[in-house]
């Protein structure tokens, strides 16, 4: 084929196949391509994949050799030579030297025997590494093909890998404290139920369970979890036991207070009483601690859930709220991005107008802890190259930490866009209460609902442990 035709993918049959004739493919190896042949694979030997593991000089070795002789040498021969068409038989290979990620690994196949009675070829492969240091040697042996094909090339698949590892570190981070007392109103549901249960069997909460007696016990049956060893307080309906709730957190009874199957609203009703609440000088709202693939860092969004339409004093405590947290999480200095349609000062766009009042307020410590800027339209909030394309010269263009959303509408869409078509994880947390409040939903992920517990089990730890300890 000439150089023109790249995008045409062509075998060689049996018949036009000489003795001496020869094929290469180069692939670099990374940790991504690593990843999902073990995904593939089911090869997760932690020799292969932990380097904490493995010694250094077998780290990635086997399953690196594995995807690299059973991948690229068979990529050689199915595309290059002989190319479509080509039934592979068999192979024998042996690994000469050890294969890390950035190698830069090239798989030659070259033609040592014909049998015309059967169309089989054999042929001689070898894989070397950027230095020519031969990695993998051997042979093959495949049936030819005796049609010719000639055909558009595919484009390869835009394979996307997620592993949330962020928050199977979070859960690690939490796990190694005490379990939490935690108030759970009216988990009469099995989805809210289970809830329950993976945060207990985690080590993160010692629930309360604050409902109706029978309602508890059948939710419990349905979702086949044994809940003989969880304290109960009975109440006869879902107001009663969002305040029997609230009442044990402030007693001091429970550290924490978790939404069973009750609506939010409810929940926040009594946690908001003036009299018996769980009220604080700071507003009350939610952050999303969104775990996206592909995306370098964890995301906070807020507000996406309790407050619908905040003017500016409340989106100063909705920020604060924020920053907070994402200091807990290991966040020295966070960036705050303010967003709005767009990132330009506009009389007619009202969110851009507060935005910049909000900057001015970080500016003269009325927001502390953080830097902020703003407005920021969502792309050149998260992207670098889209701030630098608009000409944005911030600290936080391109790079923030939390975003700030205009309203509950635009937070609401925001966090689930990012979850049903990008497969973020969202963790989500109600703070400005006197205790942090673990919201759930029956959409969430097992994953979720156990980071969810594991933020507001952090953030009560980081408290208790900046709280000055009271002498006799």
């Amino acid at each position: 084929m000439t150089s023109a035709d790249k995008s045409l993918i062509e075998n060689k049959t049996f018949n036009e196949i000489a003795i001496g004739d020869a094929a290469s493919l180069t692939q670099t190896v990374t940790q991504e391509a690593i990843e999902l042949f073990a995904a593939i694979s089911g090869d997760v030997n932690p020799a292969h994949m932990d380097p904490a593991y493995a010694r250094d000089d077998m780290f990635h070795h086997v399953i690196a050799h594995g995807m690299l002789g059973a991948g690229l040498i068979s990529a050689v021969l199915g595309t290059e030579l002989p190319g479509p068409g080509t039934v592979y038989l068999g192979q024998d290979l042996t690994f000469l030297y050890p294969v890390r990620i950035g190698d830069r690994v090239t798989a030659t196949v070259t033609v040592r025997q014909k049998d015309a009675a059967r169309g089989d070829l054999v042929l001689d492969c070898l894989c070397v590494n950027q230095a020519g240091t031969p990695v993998i040697s051997g042979v093959a042996r495949v049936k030819a093909p005796t049609e010719k094909v000639r055909r558009p090339r595919i484009e390869m698949p835009d394979v996307q890998l997620s592993r949330h590892q962020r928050f199977h570190a979070l859960l690690t981070r939490a796990a190694g404290g005490q379990p939490l007392t935690t108030a759970v109103a009216h988990p009469c549901d099995a989805a809210s139920i289970l809830a329950v249960a993976e945060a207990a069997d985690a080590g993160l909460i010692r629930p309360v369970l604050v409902g109706p007696a029978a309602k508890i016990a059948g939710a419990a049956d349905q979702a086949g979890v044994d809940i003989s060893g969880f304290e109960r307080i009975d109440a006869p309906h879902s107001d009663a036991a969002a305040a029997a709730a609230v009442a044990l957190v402030r007693a001091g009874k429970a550290d924490l207070l978790m939404k069973g199957s009750l609506h939010t609203d409810e929940l926040l009703r009594a946690v908001l009483d003036e009299t018996l609440g769980l009220r604080t000088k700071r507003r009350l709202s939610h952050v999303y601690l969104m775990d996206v693939p592909r995306h370098p860092k964890p995301l906070l969004i807020t507000d996406a859930a309790v407050n619908i339409a905040p003017n500016l004093g409340v989106k100063r405590d909705i920020v604060q709220n924020a920053v907070d947290l994402a200091r807990v999480m290991g966040i020295a200095r966070p960036k705050v991005a303010i967003l709005s349609a767009v990132e330009t000062v506009n009389p007619d766009i009202p969110s851009t107008l507060d935005a910049a009042a909000l900057c001015k307020m970080a500016e003269r410590g009325q927001i502390t802890g953080a830097l902020v800027d703003g407005p920021l339209a969502f792309d050149n909030a998260v992207n670098l190259q889209a701030a630098k394309d608009k000409g944005i010269v911030s600290e936080v263009a391109g790079d923030a930490d939390i975003l700030v959303v205009p309203d509950l509408e635009a937070g609401n869409m925001l966090a689930k866009q990012l979850t049903f078509l990008a497969g973020a994880d969202g963790a989500g947390v109600v703070l400005g209460a006197r205790v942090p409040i673990i919201l759930t939903s029956r959409a969430d992920s097992a994953r979720t609902r156990l980071a969810s517990c594991a933020v507001a089990a952090l953030i009560v730890r980081a408290k208790l442990a900046a709280t000055p300890a009271v002498s006799a």
